[in-house]
């Protein structure tokens, strides 16, 4: 199990984030182990003789052809099918790697809790066949859950713990990814300057092995780190320097991402023009590749551009699109997203009770997928909307709520951490 780069958009009021359900636009190349496994010629010739063995291994590469595309309840369906097969043939180590496939599935659909549930079924597969370096891919995976749940703690714990197995059996390339994705927790508790080590040793270790894909990722991370320190021409700089592998080894997802991130960089820069040509480039490949969760990131972004802008009949335009695809794929998170960008739009309208309507509906997806930090943003922007409606109490009431989950996850966190991804004021 290797893993692939992960999109994500967000919109909040006056505010600025990188990845979660928040304030206005990130996208950030999640360099990760998860992406779907696959199967080498010479297995698929072992498996001639097993020809049980050899249809799931099919269903196996039919759902990361679906997963590729976006059509992830098919490959649900499909990995579903293959696991049960393997478990009836006694395949333990297919067995393992099937029920990772199915808790990133699960993962994109915004369902953590059970891509955790998964994930802690192919980690107890992994220990009991004595797998290392399954072990440490499942480790890492469960360390990406928890930070797509904002829970970074426990996400560098795993992550720590991967990065441990990837050094005593001496997997370069899984060392590799655990330092960029303890870069990635980094960077979401604001702690920038421990992201940077991180991502730097990593791209040391990528540059080493010659991994090229996995240098682009770390370059995009870095230029969106130094994004989130405002200081935008480094990270123009390093997305740059991230588009130009990706164009060179033909990574299109890849290139559609640092083009995504390009994008927010020149928006953050105030030239709108920019940011505008470079997240239709990123929708162009996207609807090329038929990435539709990379459609709906790009049709966001470009949402939150034009909100900028003031633009708000085509901000409107661009996040229906956005949500339209989220539903259409069952990706929970993305919609949460975009039902709080619209609710964040009518409220700048002064339509308060359409803002209240689509933040309603975006704080019941944050509470049912498990989201602490986007029920609090979610409970911050009707506190927002509420106020600016007159309703004083109610405004109180939900601000309330929303500073006693900010304090619960800052406890978690611990003290001196950055909680750069909460909340709206009013």
């Amino acid at each position: 199990m290797i893993s692939a780069s992960l999109v994500t958009f967000a919109m909040r009021p006056k505010k600025l984030v990188l990845g979660i359900v928040a304030l206005l636009t990130a996208v950030s190349t999640a360099f990760a182990f998860n992406s779907p496994v696959s199967f080498s010629t010479l297995q698929v010739l072992a498996q001639m003789a097993n020809p049980q063995k050899a249809e799931a291994d099919r269903l196996l590469e039919q759902g990361k052809r679906q997963f590729q595309t976006s059509q992830f309840t098919d490959a649900l369906q499909s990995w579903e099918q293959a696991l049960n097969i393997y478990r009836e043939i006694k395949d333990r180590k297919s067995e393992g790697a099937t029920l990772g496939n199915l808790s990133i599935a699960y993962d994109a659909l915004g369902d953590y809790p059970k891509a955790i549930e998964y994930q802690q079924q192919s980690l107890v597969i992994a220990r009991e066949i004595k797998d290392r370096k399954g072990e440490g891919q499942s480790l890492g995976n469960l360390g990406l859950t928890y930070y797509s749940l904002g829970d970074y703690p426990k996400a560098i714990e795993y992550q720590q713990q991967s990065l441990v197995i990837a050094r005593e059996i001496k997997d370069r390339k899984g060392e590799g990814q655990s330092l960029g994705n303890l870069g990635l927790a980094y960077d979401a508790l604001g702690n920038y300057p421990k992201a940077i080590e991180y991502h730097q040793q990593c791209l040391a270790i990528l540059r080493k092995i010659k991994d090229h894909l996995g240098e682009g990722a770390t370059l995009g991370n870095l230029g969106n780190t130094y994004s989130n320190l405002g200081d935008y021409p480094k990270a123009i700089e390093y997305q740059q320097q991230s588009l130009a592998i990706k164009r060179e080894i033909k990574d299109r997802q890849g290139e559609a991402l640092s083009l995504v991130s390009l994008g927010t960089a020149y928006r953050k820069l105030g030239d709108y023009p920019k940011a505008i040509d470079y997240q239709q480039q990123s929708l162009a490949i996207a609807r090329e590749i038929k990435d539709r969760n990379a459609q709906g990131a790009a049709l966001g972004n470009l949402g939150n551009i034009y909100f900028s802008l003031e633009d708000y009949p085509k901000a409107i335009e661009y996040q229906q699109q956005s949500l339209t695809i989220a539903r259409e794929i069952k990706d929970r998170n993305a919609e949460g997203n975009a039902l709080g960008n619209l609710g964040n739009i009518y409220n700048d309208l002064g339509d308060y009770p359409k803002a209240i309507d689509y933040q309603q509906q975006s704080l019941a997806i944050a509470r049912e997928i498990k989201d602490r930090l986007g029920e609090s943003s979610s409970l911050g922007n009707l506190a927002f909307a509420y106020n600016n409606q007159g309703e004083y109490s109610k405004a109180i009431e939900y601000q309330q709520q929303s500073l006693a989950i900010a304090r619960e996850i800052k406890d978690r966190l611990g003290e001196g951490q950055s909680l750069n991804n909460l909340g709206a004021a009013y």
